[in-house]
């Protein structure tokens, strides 16, 4: 329908358009019309009175040479008049007495062209003047002859006419020989020369003589009069450009033109405009149709009020929202249908707020909206101003988000959470007993080893007791010593998993390596493996807690042990030894503070990639009877202590274990 409507307004304009052109070319036409034929007019009025002008110029010499024969001139009186008489008359070119045969007895040339019969004799044109006389005897008057052409030096001429008049008394004849060019140059000003053309002409067209070129040759005016002379005649032909007819500009030609182009401009413009409006109406509704498209999509409600609290749009999501079809909802105000009955005070209070003009937090705020089957729905709204354009507020656009989805999994989240902390709880119990098992497995075994040699001692009957008492003295101290171990063991580890802050102090490097020497040589004899000690000299104190420091170093031990398998070289070799080291490491400074790097190498077969990546993963072990804790607990305590666990290839082969730890200032 829109299309139909668009395409009959095209064609009334089109019709309209055709309509006014033929209208101003039908008047320019006219005026166009009227002013060549008012033109023409005054073009032949302005032959007429040339040929008149002609033709009483010519009368007046004539009686100009009555005059000089009434008073029977001598010589040199009938000279003197006649050179008057061509000094005035530029179109006489002479002047002749001649006697009733027509022998010359006086002669006068113009002074403006006294050679004129140089190259041709003069009586080479006596019948022109034999005729021209024969004819003023017949007419008792003046008579002309037909006209003649006579050449001139390069290549010139001009064309000449004789004029004979009889004297009365038989005293000969008057012969005046004009110049055609002349004559008509004489009565075309010199103002017109560029935009008139007047041209004397035989009867068959033949041009004879012509004044003035016309510069424009294509849209010309002409006018032709008949010009009669007794003895002969001519035809005089005027041509006058159109544009300089009359000298001035065509008022109604011009102004008529000047209106076509303007009414045709305006209509360019109005067409112009109407087709920008058309495509600017197209892409409105195109517009229109997405956002309306895009609005239907929305999961989001979009509601719209006047600066009244009226509503005055509401988007399909909105309506969804709330339950209620969109007849029911515009033109509502408050309280709004949708309102719990309960909070309709706590709403009302909230709408000064809301249309006070001041900016409303981004975030919005949480309302609740019932539905007519009575359910509840939580709703974020954020609302913001509507501005027209001109920057004036009409009202308030809302956007409702549902939260219902949110608030349930908000519900299950907090669910999971509580499961997933029981679960924390139960796997931290579980890994606290695994830890506890773990590092009481070491001083436990060197509690039982104790016991059972002072058994041993005691099973041997032939040795006195008394000298058997230093060494069961030695190994109840052992005894004792360990289980102390075993409840610092015990102290740490709950600490480290309440994460309490432990009791440092300055321990020295070889303090810690005597701490574990008793257990690490126990079991290098067992194994035939060679453990070697060294302090760097000047090697500061550790400030650390020795009983935690001393399993790392313990664990990384054993596992330095087990990593070299027994059916290696010998000891002399060099590939059956275990080295302990402690040496400053002053590079690794924090907060200007020194460190002490403490490295464990063996010469065991290396770890492959594989096992590499899950080292320090808890619960990793390579071992039949491992639990993979030691070394993610020896990383999470040297960590604690501010240093850094790492492990390096060593050469010819074997693993080096190092570890850092702040140096007691």
């Amino acid at each position: 329908m829109k299309f139909s409507l668009g395409a009959g307004r095209w064609w009334l304009w089109s019709a309209l358009c055709v309509l006014l052109l033929l209208l101003l070319g039908a008047l320019v036409f006219l005026a166009r019309a009227y002013e060549d034929s008012r033109l023409t007019e005054q073009l032949e009025q302005t032959a007429t009175d040339l040929v008149a002008e002609i033709r009483a110029s010519l009368n007046h010499n004539v009686q100009a040479l009555q005059a000089l024969h009434s008073s029977r001139p001598d010589q040199a009186r009938w000279q003197q008049a006649s050179t008057a008489l061509l000094l005035d008359n530029r179109e006489v070119l002479r002047i002749e007495w001649r006697d009733p045969q027509l022998q010359i007895r006086l002669a006068q040339a113009s002074p403006f062209l006294p050679n004129l019969f140089d190259q041709l004799p003069r009586s080479q044109f006596q019948p022109d003047v034999r005729q021209a006389c024969a004819n003023a005897r017949r007419f008792n008057g003046p008579a002309y002859s037909t006209s003649y052409f006579l050449p001139q030096q390069e290549g010139r001429g001009q064309e000449l006419l004789e004029m004979c008049l009889q004297l009365p008394d038989d005293e000969g004849y008057l012969v005046l020989t004009y110049g055609l060019s002349n004559l008509l140059a004489e009565r075309v000003g010199r103002d017109a020369q560029g935009s008139l053309s007047v041209a004397l002409t035989e009867s068959d067209g033949t041009r004879l003589a012509i004044a003035g070129r016309l510069t424009h040759r294509q849209d010309t005016l002409r006018a032709v009069q008949l010009f009669e002379l007794p003895g002969s005649a001519y035809t005089l032909r005027l041509e006058q450009a159109r544009e300089f007819a009359d000298g001035r500009p065509k008022a109604l030609s011009s102004t008529l033109a000047l209106l076509a182009l303007a009414l045709a401009g305006v209509l360019a413009l109005l067409a112009y405009d109407v087709r920008k409006r058309l495509r600017t109406e197209a892409r409105l509704a195109e517009a229109l149709a997405f956002r309306k498209a895009m609005e239907d999509s929305l999961q989001t409600g979009l509601r719209a009020r006047d600066m009244k609290g009226r509503i005055t749009y509401v988007n399909p999501a909105f309506c969804q929202l709330v339950g209620l079809p969109p007849e029911r909802l515009i033109g509502t105000s408050n309280p709004a249908p949708y309102w719990p009955p309960d909070r309709v005070e706590e709403y009302l209070q909230r709408q000064p707020v809301n249309q006070t003009g001041k900016p409303q937090p981004r975030q919005g705020f949480e309302a609740e909206y019932i539905r007519p089957d009575g359910t509840r729905l939580p709703l974020l709204v954020v609302e913001a101003p509507l501005i027209d354009a001109q920057g004036r507020q009409t009202g308030w656009m809302s956007a409702a988000l549902d939260l219902s989805a949110q608030r349930k999994i908000e519900e299950q989240s907090r669910a999971s959470q509580e499961r997933l902390a029981a679960t924390a709880r139960l796997a931290m119990a579980g890994e606290l007993a695994s830890l506890i098992s773990h590092e009481l497995n070491q001083p436990l075994a060197a509690i039982s080893s104790y016991a059972n040699g002072s058994l041993n001692l005691l099973q041997e009957a032939d040795r006195d007791c008394q000298a058997l008492r230093p060494d069961l003295e030695e190994a109840m101290r052992r005894i004792a010593s360990q289980a102390e171990r075993a409840g610092r063991v015990i102290k740490s580890v709950s600490d480290l998993v309440r994460r309490r802050e432990r009791e440092r102090s300055a321990v020295a490097p070889q303090a810690l390596f005597d701490g574990i020497a008793p257990l690490v040589q126990l079991q290098a004899r067992k194994a035939g493996i060679e453990v070697r000690w060294q302090v760097e000299p000047g090697c500061p104190p550790a400030w650390c807690d020795a009983t935690m420091v001393e399993q790392v170093l313990l664990n990384l031990v054993r596992n330095g042990l087990q990593a070299m398998p027994t059916g290696d070289p010998p000891a002399s070799s060099g590939l059956r030894t275990l080295q302990l080291r402690a040496a400053p490491a002053p590079a690794e400074t924090s907060g200007g503070r020194p460190w002490i790097a403490f490295t464990v190498t063996d010469h065991g077969h290396g770890l492959s990639d594989q096992i590499a990546r899950q080292l320090f993963t808890p619960f990793f072990t390579t071992k039949s009877e491992g639990m993979g804790l030691g070394l993610s607990l020896c990383r999470t305590v040297v960590e604690q202590h501010g240093g850094a666990l790492d492990y390096l290839s060593g050469s010819p082969r074997g693993t080096v274990f190092r570890f850092t730890l702040p140096a007691a200032l």
